[in-house]
């Protein structure tokens, strides 16, 4: 018989990531998004709640899935066509899906963020970057060049980043928001930096870069948020005595 339950591991994770006390977009539906029977077997970790992130969870016999994008990013749908393809497949395979958003961004331990900064080997860290009143962002301190910087990131990450050279050759000052983070370029600059890293921008954000004197540096939307789900998991799994996986599903964006 099994030591632990999932229910022991969501109630452990919603302290550990703070999830009711996070306040997040309300498609985030942070915490546990769909329940299986209890059985605690392997626990899996995906960036995305998608159909072969869920398939492959099945096929390893994960029974506790922890994911950064849960099951209702798309908002209200109804249980059909492909969404309901993915709640069919979770009961099949028995399977408990745990979604943490913002909550795993700004996590100091298993962050993307705070993972990532230390990753680029930035010091003196802070946080910055204030999202539904939370600050998710971190910035800290590295005298290197653009090129480098970039060229750690490949290490770390794989992928070819995007760089939008418009700041200054060296930098000092760097600001790591991974997934979306662009639109906090702003607050990267009020924080000092002069060099803001995420995954992905939009079209304006080129602008603000350029006319504030920043480098943007994009190392992709997917890329930048594999590192949290697989911090965490790898902590549970050693917390609870279980394997654990990664389910790689790149999006290339």
């Amino acid at each position: 018989m099994a030591r632990y339950s999932v229910d022991d591991v969501v109630k452990y994770l919603d302290r550990y990531l703070s999830i009711r006390h996070i306040t997040d977009d309300d498609r985030a539906l942070n915490g546990l998004q769909v329940e299986n029977s209890g059985r605690l077997t392997r626990i899996g970790a995906a960036v995305d709640a998608s159909q072969a992130s869920i398939g492959a969870a099945v096929a390893s016999d994960t029974s506790f899935l922890i994911v950064h994008h849960g099951l209702f990013w798309s908002g209200l749908e109804p249980l059909t066509d492909r969404h309901g393809r993915r709640i069919r497949t979770l009961h099949a395979g028995d399977i408990a899906l745990y979604s943490a958003h913002l909550p795993l961004d700004c996590h100091r331990v298993v962050g993307n963020n705070w993972l990532l900064a230390r990753r680029l080997g930035l010091r003196q860290l802070k946080p910055f970057g204030n999202a539904h009143g939370t600050f998710i962002g971190v910035v800290g301190n590295r005298a290197t060049t653009r090129e480098n910087l970039v060229r750690t990131l490949v290490s770390e990450l794989g992928g070819t980043p995007r760089s939008i050279p418009t700041g200054p050759q060296r930098v000092r000052r760097v600001a790591v928001v991974t997934g979306a983070g662009a639109s906090l370029l702003r607050q990267a600059r009020e924080a000092g930096a002069d060099t803001l890293v995420t995954g992905e921008a939009r079209h304006h954000a080129f602008f603000e870069a350029e006319e504030w004197g920043m480098n943007l540096i994009l190392g992709g939307h997917y890329a930048t948020e594999t590192l949290g789900v697989k911090a965490v998991a790898a902590h549970l799994a050693e917390r609870f005595g279980v394997e654990w996986g990664f389910f790689d599903h790149p999006t290339e964006l």
